[in-house]
């Protein structure tokens, strides 16, 4: 029997780490946490926001992102959460297809989609 979702895991290519930090930290806010020591070795960076978790691990040959499979966020305050991201440089797009949220896409540094949405 599934008992929840433990995490989501986005791929990068070698080396991006620092840019990962600064936009999954610095720019949604998330708290990168620790991997395990033998993980660490692999690259990569693990992230979260309240119970959700974020992996993003280190595809080392033929990187391609994500464009159609995504996390969805669950945010407050849409409207401001999508103006902080294009006022860092993210742009944003609207989509008002799921009955009952506001929502909105965007790609991270290295691509992969990711989608924020908000119950109305």
């Amino acid at each position: 029997m599934i008992a929840g979702l433990d995490h989501v895991q986005l791929a990068a290519p070698p080396g991006t780490e620092d840019v990962l930090r600064a936009f999954y930290g610095g720019v949604l806010g998330m708290t990168e946490t620790p991997k395990p020591p033998a993980l660490a070795a692999r690259g990569g960076c693990w992230f979260r926001a309240g119970t959700a978790q974020l992996h993003l691990g280190v595809e080392v040959t033929g990187f391609r992102p994500a464009r159609k499979a995504h996390p969805g966020l669950r945010v407050t305050g849409i409207e401001a959460y999508a103006a902080r991201l294009e006022a860092r440089g993210t742009p944003v797009t609207w989509d008002d297809g799921l009955p009952g949220h506001r929502r909105f896409y965007c790609a991270d540094p290295v691509g992969n989609r990711l989608e924020f949405l908000e119950p109305s």
